[in-house]
């Protein structure tokens, strides 16, 4: 009977030592404050604005944050979340140090004050250093510690995240220098680099950008839902996954393709050759998608607020070009929905998308419908409609075969324009090429007017102006002559008596175009007509091509991409590599 006791006793004395055991354990896993991935040494802070320090520790736990001179304190909620706000900083390029303490310490060394940038987009933001023109040279040249970059690993998820959902020795703030620079956005790092140089106090760059992407992919699953012709891609979506069985998707997928079926009868003796189609691609879970409405920006924005920035460059489009009416819409969408989440009114410069063959013939018809064109003048209503935009027009640093033109240095040069002009207050500075402005007809000319003429107007070869067409009320273009007079683009075509719309640009490669001002900054693409895009109605991404509505006259614009139509969609590396090697294309994407 004793003996039972006892061991009764020892089961219940080893429970209460266990059940202690785990409280402690418990106590000991949750008590550690704790940082977001975002913070780690090497980092920049926001001069000019109050900046966000966060993190979790125990409920209830006090947190005092130190830097310089300021000391913060704060007390967890109820979830163990904690912030402070640093009074306004100045900029400083002596390394510091943030101390964070609560029950346990943690100190970021050789943190910095400057300008903080977020890279967004797809491939071309992604594209890096390594990939860009005279790359040997730039890396060789890029030791300079007062520039930082840090890279957002890819990843989605299908709910707002509050912190990235992956770290690892290579999610850090690095340094410029040869042995990193390599892996940085070409684009973003030339656009640090040079407002480094001009301004003079460090420069942080976020790179948060993923290949082939869409611009719903990286927009808050609320503000698309808030705008009906954006709510049709969550719909679409929904429709798609609604029945969706990977594993039969895949079978479909993984089965003979008119590729290889072509390829194996023209491999046979005595058969008319054909021209084979488009291989397929590398099979996708559609469930598990990065093009998923809100993917990204749950992945690879939400983790990033509250850090307080100055502002975003932005290099996409290219994968929405087939809905370039939709993105008249969704791209203001996500501008407004990211500054939502921030709570500022951030800055936000656009890369107006490159010239690109697109594959379309090099002659095509007067006035061809182009998804390309319609996409970058979508681009540019949003940069001149919404406060604290911009464009960098890039349609003269195109590649008629390569969707990544590898001159991202004017890129770079063209983005800090913007941002020192209007962000840095250069008086002496144009911020870019001519904008459209407005136009009214006098007897049978079209007059034009522009903003940015900075020096005035010109052609970038000294010859007459081209790129132009224009229409009369029959709607039916034509090419036009086109003179600078004054400070106005005189427009006209001898055969059109009553002119009522021109247009400049309007093809996704058109290398003669030429109307820069006197500082060599060329023209956006405009139009003064408010006819119908060929891409209005489309607003599922499923969908197949909309009728052209654009113009009466016919047009040549195939139904689907041709068979060796393809772009070539870089995908970065989730985290840097040890050793820089170029990147390898992941796919293909088709053009419009």
């Amino acid at each position: 009977m004793l003996t039972r006791f006892n061991h009764a006793l020892t089961l219940s004395l080893m429970k209460r030592l266990i059940t202690a055991l785990s409280l402690v354990t418990a106590v000991m896993l949750h008590a550690e404050v704790k940082l977001p991935a975002l913070f780690s040494d090497h980092i920049v802070l926001q001069r000019g604005k109050p900046v966000a320090i966060w993190g979790w520790a125990d409920p209830g736990e006090e947190v005092t944050v130190k830097f310089g001179a300021q000391l913060k304190l704060a007390a967890t909620d109820k979830d163990g979340a904690w912030k402070v706000k640093l009074d306004e900083l100045k900029a400083s390029s002596e390394p510091a140090e943030l101390i964070i303490k609560g029950k346990n310490e943690i100190v970021l060394k050789d943190v910095l004050v400057g300008e903080v940038w977020i890279c967004s987009g797809q491939s071309n933001m992604g594209w890096t250093v390594q990939q860009a023109d005279h790359a040997p040279d730039e890396i060789a040249k890029s030791a300079n510690p007062q520039i930082r970059m840090f890279m957002v690993p890819l990843t989605t998820a299908d709910e707002p995240q509050k912190d990235l959902m992956q770290r690892g020795a290579k999610s850090a703030w690095l340094l410029a220098d040869p042995a990193n620079t390599g892996g940085f956005t070409a684009a973003g790092y030339f656009f640090g680099r040079e407002l480094q140089k001009e301004l003079k106090v460090p420069i942080g760059l976020i790179n948060t950008s993923w290949g082939g992407t869409y611009a719903e992919a990286w927009t808050s699953k609320p503000a698309l839902e808030a705008v009906p012709t954006c709510k049709a891609i969550i719909d679409g979506w929904s429709e798609i996954l609604k029945n969706y069985d990977p594993v039969k998707d895949k079978e479909k997928h993984d089965g003979p393709s008119n590729h290889e079926t072509t390829k194996t009868n023209n491999a046979n003796p005595g058969g008319i050759p054909q021209k084979p189609t488009q291989a397929k691609r590398p099979w996708e879970d559609k469930s598990k998608s990065q093009h998923r409405p809100a993917v990204l920006f749950n992945a690879m924005i939400a983790p990033l607020v509250p850090f307080t920035v100055k502002g975003a460059i932005w290099y996409q489009g290219e994968s929405n070009q087939d809905r370039a009416a939709q993105y008249l819409t969704l791209l203001p969408t996500m501008i407004k929905d990211w500054r939502k989440q921030w709570g500022d009114q951030l800055s936000f410069y656009i890369v107006q998308l490159a010239s690109f063959g697109n594959g379309k013939p090099q002659q095509q018809e007067i006035g061809a419908d182009d998804t390309w064109a319609e996409l970058q003048w979508t681009q540019l209503q949003t940069a001149v409609t919404l406060p604290k935009c911009g464009i960098a027009v890039t349609n003269d640093i195109g590649d008629e075969k390569d969707i990544h033109p590898k001159n991202k240095q004017d890129v770079g040069h063209r983005l800090a324009l913007q941002a020192l002009a209007k962000d840095y207050n250069r008086k002496d500075i144009v911020p870019g090429g001519p904008i459209y402005g407005g136009g009214d007809t006098m007897g049978n000319k079209y007059m034009i007017s522009f903003s940015n003429i900075g020096g005035g107007l010109k052609s970038r070869d000294g010859g007459d102006l081209k790129g132009f067409i224009i229409a009369g009320e029959d709607k039916a273009w034509k090419p036009a002559k086109a003179k600078v007079v004054g400070k106005q683009v005189q427009v006209w075509n001898e055969e059109i008596a009553k002119p009522v719309a021109v247009r400049y640009y309007w093809q996704s490669w058109n290398p003669e175009a030429n109307l820069v001002n006197k500082e060599g900054l060329p023209a956006s693409i405009f139009r003064t007509d408010k006819w119908d895009l060929s891409t209005k109605g489309r607003e599922n991404p499923f969908a197949k091509r909309v009728a052209a509505k654009s113009s009466t006259n016919p047009v040549i614009r195939p139904t689907e991409a041709p068979a060796n139509d393809a772009k070539k969609e870089e995908t970065r590396p989730a985290l840097i590599p040890d050793k820089i090697e170029p990147a390898k294309p992941s796919g293909a994407k088709k053009a419009a």
